[in-house]
């Protein structure tokens, strides 16, 4: 069965509070106009190479960081799947302008197929305590509801206060990822249940998509490349899609071709002080979406 991306989708709401806690780093003043060039060392941090996949297509590489205490099970099978070889020569199936590049069909190639491994159960919120502090950008109304937002890590989420945790049984609040440019998602059927090995890397942003698809990863390197493939669906005349040559864990690299690859920490001073150069003429911060976290490649 063909497993499409859909451009619009329903979804369930679940309203989330928008009191800040002491646990969560909001945006405080700093100095504009940051140089990433004159960032201390200090204020960076380096992908483990275990959690990164390296995409090689034909307009350059693209690193992915996984999050498996966000998506455990994703993160291992897109792991598995890159250690066997499977997406080797694989696709990009269906390419949507404004959209995503979706790929990941290793058996067929036009989007009908996947691998031989079971399904997996859908992952659209998670868990989060104060092990994953989070730095808030501001809120999101949608959908009759406000929601705080902001990063863990490198990837944009929205998520609930920490002050709720106190009221939790596990002493976590609920969180999810959103999908902004650069964000890697499962693909799946009309079942929320049937991610196997079809993935897409987001163009652009589709909130529609929140709390409907697993996301596991986000783009932190060769992100410029995301909008170069070709845009079309296999089966279209005239349309040759690009492919992913190669994907590959860094960490299974030979150390002379792994890319040492550098995130800034959002919990760093120097991020509030980036933050400040991409404030809108009003004062006010940009959606979330529009907010990169700086990385470097080494």
């Amino acid at each position: 069965m063909i497993k499409h991306v859909t451009t619009a989708l329903a979804l369930s709401l679940t309203m989330f509070g928008t009191a800040c806690s002491a646990q969560e780093n909001s945006p405080g003043a700093a100095e504009a106009n940051v140089e990433t060039d004159n960032i201390p060392a200090e204020a960076w941090r380096q992908v483990d190479p275990e959690n990164l996949i390296v995409i090689d297509t034909a307009y350059g590489e693209i690193g992915v960081e996984l999050y498996s205490e966000i998506s455990p099970a994703h993160v291992e099978r897109v792991k598995t799947l890159a250690r066997s070889g499977f997406y080797d020569n694989v696709p990009f199936h269906r390419v949507i302008e404004g959209f995503m590049n979706q790929t990941g069909d290793g058996s067929n190639g036009d989007g009908s197929g996947d691998s031989d491994l079971p399904d997996l159960k859908g992952n659209f919120t998670f868990r989060r305590g104060e092990d994953m502090p989070v730095t808030l950008i501001g809120v999101r109304n949608e959908g009759g509801r406000t929601i705080n937002v902001g990063f863990y890590k490198a990837l944009p989420i929205a998520t609930q206060p920490m002050a709720q945790a106190m009221l939790t049984a596990d002493g976590k609040v609920t969180a999810f990822g959103l999908h902004c440019k650069g964000v890697t998602s499962m693909a799946r059927t009309n079942d929320p249940d049937t991610a196997n090995s079809q993935f897409f890397l987001m163009r652009d942003r589709a909130s529609h998509l929140d709390e409907g698809y697993t996301i596991w990863g986000n783009a932190v390197m060769g992100q410029k490349h995301l909008r170069r493939f070709k845009v079309g669906t296999i089966g279209e005349a005239g349309f040759v899609p690009d492919q992913m040559n190669t994907v590959r864990v860094a960490a299974d690299l030979p150390e002379e071709d792994r890319p040492a690859v550098y995130v800034m920490k959002t919990g760093h001073p120097a991020f509030q002080t980036y933050l400040q150069t991409v404030k809108k003429s009003d004062g006010s911060y940009p959606d979330i979406c529009d907010i990169s976290v700086p990385t470097k490649t080494e």
